[in-house]
């Protein structure tokens, strides 16, 4: 799973690599958690992508509250298709959430080491995600929500989790928000090659932020 990330590049610059105009602005992050709000870009009614924010943590239109996205935060390619909580996104509102890099906590031991893992060569990137739009029956207030679509790990990626956000550059980013269905079974084809590295413990608390959480805390490791 992915339940950690950050963004902390410029959003309006990153968001028009694109192809996305920013309406609104966002302070760098180092230790983004279920249920904050994520920058995203998604397709606007008039046609054109925009720069906007989610909460991460997917409510699906039919909830009877949002505390079901506290346990949505991730879409198994596998099954995103077919799952009843995520279906209706898949096809009809999808999302790119912007991020420069992620962390996955890898057993050594009785302790699990958080690493944080990047693009080597430090492309713009997103997660494909996917975007709900909830409505509060009681008060009539409207909820926009999100899902990092995951997939099986790659070889680098299965030294650290057995699961990786399926992560896009620019190029594949048009083809998951055109809808196309083969993306997700290519996924490990066009992921862009990474690096990962020990963090500091401190970023097992959400509470924590600050480029610190990203330092290396030991021997990085990259991509063939």
């Amino acid at each position: 799973m992915c339940g950690r990330f950050a963004f902390y590049s410029p959003a309006e610059a990153t968001a028009a690599l694109f192809g996305a105009r920013a309406t609104t602005d966002f302070s760098p992050r180092y230790n983004i958690s279920p249920t904050q709000d994520v920058a995203a870009i998604r397709q606007a009614a008039a046609g054109e992508t925009e720069l906007t924010r989610f909460r991460w943590g997917l409510v699906p239109s039919w909830a009877k509250d949002v505390s079901i996205g506290n346990r949505m935060i991730n879409a198994r390619a596998e099954t995103v298709a077919e799952k009843p909580s995520f279906r209706t996104a898949y096809r009809e509102r999808r999302c790119l959430i912007l991020v420069d890099g992620f962390y996955e906590w890898r057993r050594e031991g009785d302790l699990k080491t958080p690493w944080y893992i990047s693009p080597a060569d430090r492309p713009a990137c997103a997660f494909a995600g996917l975007w709900e739009d909830w409505t509060d029956k009681a008060t009539g207030e409207s909820l926009h929500t999100t899902a990092i679509v995951t997939t099986a790990a790659d070889e680098f990626m299965s030294r650290l989790h057995s699961r990786m956000p399926v992560l896009l550059t620019p190029e594949h980013a048009r083809r998951w928000m055109r809808g196309d269905m083969q993306l997700l079974s290519d996924a490990a084809a066009v992921y862009p090659k990474m690096q990962a590295w020990p963090v500091d413990r401190k970023v097992n608390s959400a509470r924590n932020q600050g480029a610190d959480l990203i330092e290396p805390a030991g021997e990085a490791i990259r991509a063939d």
